[in-house]
């Protein structure tokens, strides 16, 4: 199993998650996160007065899947999050040695996706 991890503008999440779940994969996870890269530091103008922003709102994005679906993945993530501009952020592919479903005790290859039978509560 992989985890890919993938630094991305918030404006790419919706297209990225539409289309892995079209694609049959529907477990993600996502955070809000701050980060700095290449950009550096941003110069914005606020109310009169020069301001710096070091870090930049970015969203994380955490998928666990068979090895057999990481360049489906990673192309789906590039596909949406490339702009060719400083910022797009960054995907990171990192082997998984074992996943445990809390629920059920369940091993393996499986537990990364959810059963047809599973749905998410409201």
């Amino acid at each position: 199993m992989k985890m890919i991890t993938a630094y991305i503008r918030h404006e790419a999440f919706e297209p990225i998650r539409a289309e892995l779940l079209e694609r049959g994969i529907p477990s993600l996870s996502i955070t809000e996160v701050k980060g700095s890269g290449r950009q550096k530091g941003i110069v914005e103008h606020y109310r009169g007065s020069t301001l710096t922003v070091n870090v930049r709102p970015k969203l994380k994005l955490e998928v666990v899947v068979e090895d057999k679906d990481k360049s489906l993945v990673v192309e789906t993530i590039l596909k949406h999050a490339r702009t060719g501009d400083v910022g797009d952020g960054k995907i990171f592919v990192i082997p998984v040695e074992e996943a445990i479903r809390n629920r059920t005790g369940e091993e393996g290859e499986d537990v990364p996706q959810a059963h047809p039978e599973e749905e998410i509560p409201a």
